[in-house]
């Protein structure tokens, strides 16, 4: 298995900087890291930091600009992209196709839909590539261990809704747990309180359900006592499909905004 040793990470903000502070959390050396990027004020003990693009080829490019940048950015980094180098990308929107013709030197081109998670090593990481041999996919999967889960797609012909579920779920979640602790304080607890208990509740709830052999309707069905409190909740989440709806509009959103910013790329 060959060994992605150098890594240039171009453009540090908050993605990148979370995938950056998963391997290095994993024990991966700093000294392989090289971080371009004008607006950050300092990079971890180790890694050093540019303003400016270097010279010379790497193993792995991540790149994780803006993907209005994509443009300005590509024709200058193509030099760095040399037979050996692979190109990951985070970019919403970035396709495959317009990524392997702005860089056709590259060994291949890898796009990647994490999320901030990944700082923690927890993130799920769905990938799709050009030109990914099998001993190149372990390489990858073994680099990406410290993140999360790598989970690979034949293409990137769903990395929209990918993007929308992946990318942007944690931001849905984060709303739901702000809407249960509101709901908690509208009706009577204190609001410190209420928002605790809603962290802490949704918390133990995923992690049960990382770990259970049973999916997620049969879990709620085991909480669920016949006309009992949960039963009661339950029914008003459920009335006339109005969650399951809500939430295929808010993917659906997300989605259709992601492949509009595909379609601004293709024409940028």
């Amino acid at each position: 298995m060959s060994v992605l040793a150098s890594i240039l990470i171009v453009g540090c903000g908050n993605m990148g900087g979370a995938m950056l502070a998963g391997w290095l959390a994993g024990g991966v050396d700093p000294a392989r890291f090289i971080v371009v990027d004008p607006n950050l004020a300092r990079a971890p003990d180790g890694v050093t930091l540019l303003r400016e693009l270097p010279e010379g080829w790497f193993d792995l490019i991540l790149l994780g600009v803006k993907p209005q940048l994509l443009g300005d950015v590509a024709p200058r980094l193509e030099a760095l992209a040399g037979p050996q180098t692979v190109v990951l990308t985070i970019l919403a929107g970035a396709e495959i196709s317009s990524l392997a013709e702005r860089f056709a030197r590259a060994r291949a081109v890898v796009r990647i839909m994490p999320n901030l998670s990944a700082s923690l090593g927890r993130s799920p990481l769905a990938l799709a590539g050009h030109n990914v041999s099998t001993e190149l996919r372990g390489s990858l999967d073994a680099l990406l261990a410290p993140l999360g889960t790598p989970e690979w797609f034949a293409d990137d012909s769903q990395f929209d809704l990918i993007t929308a579920l992946v990318g942007s779920g944690p931001a849905f979640v984060y709303r739901f747990i702000e809407a249960l602790a509101d709901g908690a304080a509208q009706l009577g607890l204190p609001a410190d309180q209420a928002q605790r208990l809603s962290l802490a509740m949704v918390e133990g709830a995923a992690a049960l359900a990382a770990q259970a052999e049973a999916g997620p309707h049969e879990l709620a069905e085991r909480v669920t006592s016949p006309g009992g409190t949960t039963a009661a909740g339950l029914n008003r989440l459920d009335a006339e499909g109005v969650l399951a709806a809500l939430v295929e509009q808010t993917l659906r959103a997300a989605r259709d905004r992601g492949a509009e910013l595909a379609e601004a790329a293709r024409n940028g």
